[in-house]
């Protein structure tokens, strides 16, 4: 484990979900569904589809968390129920006010016709500081990097360019597959 770097671990840019700033939601649930069927079986399925400007360079993402946040309805009431829920009022009584107001309405028929239109760039999540890591990193600073900001994933640089995704799940196995050669060899 100690020999690893993050090169070794990361997914190339050109094999990573990805879709243009004007894309809508539904381009990159498309381009997710795209990339889970052409990546290699063996490992894990994408969970992101990275966000590129006008100059292919990665400015943002957005996950299968951030797709359903932008289906789900946002009103009024909607906003008043979760006010409400700031109150201390019990997590039963917000969702049975919740499920209610959800009953009134055709959820997911309007919701996912209008996700169709949504911009891409308006419900991705821009990375921060902490997202950034070099290719040439050792994988345990990776580990501490990944671990300390709770990300999912680390957006590969070399030099100013964006050349990858190192995921979490990428590195679990990794980690993984060490113990298990470890637990071999005892």
């Amino acid at each position: 484990m100690e020999n690893y770097t993050v090169k070794d671990l990361m997914v190339p840019l050109m094999e990573y979900a990805t879709v243009s700033e004007g894309a809508t939601l539904y381009d990159a649930v498309m381009a997710l569904e795209k990339a889970q069927e052409e990546f290699d079986h063996n490992k894990y399925q994408h969970r992101a589809v990275l966000i590129l400007d006008k100059k292919n360079h990665v400015i943002g993402k957005i996950s299968q968390l951030d797709v359903l946040r932008a289906i789900e309805p946002r009103n009024e009431q909607t906003n008043e129920i979760d006010d409400i829920a700031r109150f201390g009022f019990s997590e039963r009584f917000i969702h049975t006010m919740q499920e209610q107001h959800r009953l009134k309405g055709t959820f997911m028929k309007n919701s996912l016709e209008s996700a169709k239109k949504i911009k891409v760039i308006t419900c991705m999540q821009s990375p921060s500081e902490g997202e950034y890591i070099d290719e040439n990193t050792s994988l345990d600073t990776a580990i501490h990097q990944l671990v300390m900001g709770t990300h999912l994933s680390l957006l590969v640089t070399r030099g100013n360019d964006i050349v990858g995704i190192l995921r979490l799940s990428d590195v679990f196995a990794a980690v993984f597959h060490a113990m298990k050669q470890s637990e071999k060899k005892e």
